[in-house]
């Protein structure tokens, strides 16, 4: 199924097809729903992540921008 979010960081509306019955998206969208790792445990964190908030990964490498682990500018010089 496809949905549809808009990025809260970039404004963009970025659509991803998941793997979701659209029963499932009906409870999704009701009221109380479960936890969304309840309700698609199937789901990766980033399909869940783009579900609850819009984010996509791309989006969290912007924010959190992962770690060079050849970069030594830390380390002491001898």
């Amino acid at each position: 199924m496809k949905i549809t979010r808009i990025s809260p960081l970039t404004g963009e509306t970025n659509v991803m097809d998941l793997d979701i019955h659209e029963e499932a998206w009906a409870v999704w969208l009701g009221p109380n729903p479960p936890h969304v790792q309840d309700l698609f445990p199937h789901l990766t964190a980033d399909e869940r992540e783009f579900i609850l908030t819009g984010y996509t990964k791309e989006d969290w490498d912007k924010i959190y921008p992962p770690e060079d682990e050849e970069d030594d500018s830390d380390a002491p010089a001898f």
